[in-house]
């Protein structure tokens, strides 16, 4: 069985994941076995070893989550040693065994070696245990985040081994290529929005919230006179704004913002600057990344995570900024209210030149009229009306707001049947919206 760190949170570790370990360093073999008699209950894996050479020869082949060192050594004292840790092995959480006389050595272990705490000797149990259980927490979220840019960035080759391919074809087929390029940006957008639905899986509050401001957050990005790449740039970064919020607890999650305080508060701040994290592996990405870092940044610099001020706030960032307020405080994750669209509307426009850039807000009135006509022009089929060739004009989705089918999806035979068969099963009333006079066959 695996063993797990406690991190505030209901859902379990990812399985794949190996067990955590401890790697004990110390010449006195007294002090080995009682780390090992304090530690081994916990379910760690346990390593020892009785000199810092011996400690680094075995991390040469065994990879060590958090390491336990004395300070005083011969040959190699816990200084030197954490700070080749450092140097190869950077991953790994730092710990140092000091005496109180010890406090000038202890210093430069902590410059060198960016231990992550020392402790006392002689130490107290339920300390040491709390300091070996806040190390590997750490630890974890940061497994878990390489993990996930190891998936990210799977993606993201099999992406480029597609395209690839397709600029191959393009020398014996370039009509067909247009095409294939067009149905692969579609899939890469799809898939955006089938992530961007993992991280709303979180809690029902974030259920259908990111595809809401994207959609919003593209509407107005239009109206903005953006370039067809600003504005998918926008569309991805509303999608995915949200993705730094998938390591904070549940119990942060669950609560509206303004509702947070000490270090709840501090946690979900940092979600913008942790979803930046999370994309900058993806080059195609960084646009996007740069603009959800910076989207709870306001006009007057009150903002965070970095305070800037006015024009200095990326264009995307202020569009996200608005369109995230609006679609929050409508659906109650600002106050744990729901609040009209107008009400929400003039919630946005009190803070127009403080919180939100006044020009922005004017693009939010436009996008919000724009929507309103959109929804009586275009046409609300049951299943049974459906014909190859008709495209959505709205995104497909479930009871509970995860993506089915993408906007601007072409249904064909075989797609038809499937929802039919679906509608049979879950909402036999079900309609889709598809684009006016879209019963023609597509071209």
């Amino acid at each position: 069985m695996n063993p797990t760190v406690p991190l505030e949170r209901s859902e379990p570790a990812p399985a794949d994941l190996p067990p955590l370990s401890v790697l004990c360093v110390d010449d006195e073999r007294n002090i080995l076995a009682s780390l090992r008699r304090l530690l081994r209950p916990q379910g760690y894996a346990i390593h020892t070893a009785e000199s810092a050479a011996e400690a680094l020869a075995l991390l040469d082949g065994t990879p060590v989550d958090l390491i336990i060192s004395d300070m005083r050594m011969p040959e190699m004292n816990g200084a030197e040693f954490l700070a080749r840790v450092r140097a190869r092995w950077p991953a790994s959480v730092r710990v140092l065994l000091t005496g109180y006389a010890d406090l000038s050595s202890t210093i430069e272990a902590i410059n060198r070696g960016e231990i992550h705490r020392f402790i006392s000797k002689p130490w107290d149990d339920e300390q040491l245990l709390a300091v070996v259980r806040d190390g590997l927490a750490r630890r974890v979220l940061e497994r878990e985040r390489e993990q996930l840019r190891a998936r990210i960035e799977e993606q993201n080759q099999e992406l480029q081994q597609i395209n690839v391919l397709l600029e191959e074809k393009v020398k014996v087929r370039t009509a067909e290529l247009a095409c294939a390029n067009e149905s692969l940006k579609q899939n890469f957008l799809t898939s955006i929005k089938v992530f961007s639905n993992l991280i709303e899986i979180r809690h029902p509050m974030l259920r259908g919230h990111s595809a809401r401001v994207a959609a919003l957050a593209g509407s107005m990005a239009r109206h903005l006179n953006l370039n067809q790449a600003q504005i998918n740039e926008v569309f991805a970064a509303a999608l995915l704004h949200d993705i730094g919020k998938i390591g904070l607890a549940d119990e942060v999650i669950a609560q509206p913002s303004d509702r947070l305080s000490g270090e709840p508060l501090k946690a979900w701040r940092a979600h913008a600057a942790q979803g930046e994290s999370a994309l900058l592996a993806l080059d195609s990405m960084r646009g996007a990344a740069r603009i959800i870092r910076h989207h709870h940044e306001r006009w007057d610099g009150k903002g965070f995570p970095d305070g800037l001020q006015g024009e200095a706030i990326p264009p995307g960032a202020r569009i996200l900024a608005v369109a995230n307020d609006f679609d929050s405080y409508m659906h109650g994750l600002v106050c744990g209210v729901r609040h009209s669209e107008d009400a929400s509307f003039d919630y946005i426009l009190l803070g127009r030149g403080s919180r939100y850039d006044a020009g922005i807000v004017v693009a939010l009135r436009a996008a919000l009229d724009e929507a309103t006509t959109a929804r009586v022009r275009d046409d609300a089929l049951t299943v049974d009306k459906l014909e190859p060739g008709m495209k959505l004009s709205r995104d497909l989705v479930d009871r509970d707001g995860r993506l089915l089918l993408a906007a601007d999806f072409v249904l064909d035979g075989v797609v038809i049947r499937q929802i039919r068969e679906y509608a049979a099963r879950v909402s036999p009333t079900m309609k889709l919206h598809v684009h006016p006079g879209a019963s023609a066959k597509a071209s």
